[in-house]
């Protein structure tokens, strides 16, 4: 797989989380996060678990049977829990055939065309002179859905040269209007846009496709 040529603070930042991963980090309030704290914390959190019954409507709607994890972590949709209803994992919540992932922090890349591209808790991280290129490689690999949870707000990890973790913070309509234009290359894939405001209250925009606007009889495009 061709790698993804960033710039070169972006190459910067991916060799500062994969120190995170190793040695862990400090945070804001002063604390530090040791390896084995820091690993479950900053890698491990499965942060689509939140949204699951809000998402499977749109996995049934657009029939998604296979699924790459865009920025994964240390996210294992195969682990039993993912529901703890029924304990079911994640594959098996979503009814999926095929997973795979994508972490450069962790040398991870499985990058290939799947039904849904599901990218959470990442952009925020991508230094901006970077976010359209991460953002059309994610829009390259979906054959249908394209899922992205953004994070508004600051984080509680610093980084390794002392500034914060989500280097990257935007209002949500900034991620919404880059979206917009990006959709325009790729007008027949879905995007549903969750920008979270703080760690428990998040916005989910309307699921749209740029091919929508050509759909209607007017030139205004005022969708939310």
């Amino acid at each position: 797989m061709e790698e993804l040529e960033l710039s070169l603070k972006g190459q910067e930042l991916i060799g500062f989380y994969k120190k995170m991963a190793l040695d862990g980090y400090h945070q804001k309030d002063g604390s530090y996060m040791n390896r084995q704290d820091a690993q479950p914390s900053s890698f491990a959190n499965f942060e689509i678990r939140g949204f699951k019954e809000a998402l499977l409507p749109y996995f049934k709607k657009y029939n998604i049977k296979s699924v790459l994890d865009y920025g994964c972590g240390g996210s294992d949709w195969d682990l039993e829990g993912f529901d703890q209803e029924s304990t079911k994992s994640a594959k098996n919540f979503f009814s999926l055939e095929q997973v795979s992932y994508y972490e450069p922090a962790l040398k991870i890349d499985q990058r290939k065309m799947a039904d849904c591209v599901s990218c959470f808790d990442v952009l925020e991280h991508i230094y901006i002179i970077d976010t359209t290129k991460v953002l059309r490689d994610i829009f390259r690999f979906s054959k249908k859905l394209v899922i992205l949870n953004i994070a508004c707000y600051k984080a509680k990890a610093l980084l390794p040269n002392g500034e914060n973790a989500h280097i990257t913070v935007r209002n949500p309509l900034w991620w919404k209007g880059m979206l917009d234009s990006i959709s325009i290359d790729f007008p027949d894939i879905h995007i549903l846009l969750i920008c979270a405001l703080d760690y428990k209250n998040a916005k989910l925009y309307n699921c749209w496709k740029a091919n929508d606007w050509n759909q209607i009889t007017n030139f205004e495009t005022d969708f939310n």
